[in-house]
């Protein structure tokens, strides 16, 4: 599938990253860096060279899609609590990330004084 056909079937702020593996056999390269790059600019979309023999880019491939997905929620242009949206929280406590922890007052009633 390519990413145009992603964007047609999902989120229109969906986040696609262009993973070129296998870094580490730079000799049997199909396409150059340039080429991938270029390729990548023109679609929108991010783009690592990754190696899982080395392990080079591997964890910065998910930190990268991982913190352009909450640069897109900070900024508005996602709404994890939209259906459709794509983004689901694992667990309850996490819907703060959004809107801080605000400290109550104690209420009146409440109060021990």
């Amino acid at each position: 599938m390519t990413s145009p056909d992603a964007r047609m079937l999902a989120s229109q702020n969906i986040v696609i990253i262009l993973c070129g593996n296998k870094k580490d056999l730079d000799a049997d390269r199909e396409v150059t860096f340039l080429e991938a790059s270029r390729f990548a600019q023109e679609n929108e979309l991010m783009f690592l060279e990754t190696s899982a023999l080395t392990g080079e880019n591997v964890e910065e491939a998910f930190v990268q899609c991982a913190r352009k997905i909450l640069n897109k929620i900070e900024s508005g242009e996602l709404d994890p609590e939209r259906m459709g949206s794509g983004i689901q929280y694992g667990d309850a406590a996490l819907r703060q990330l959004r809107s801080p922890r605000r400290t109550q007052a104690p209420n009146a009633q409440e109060c021990g004084c």
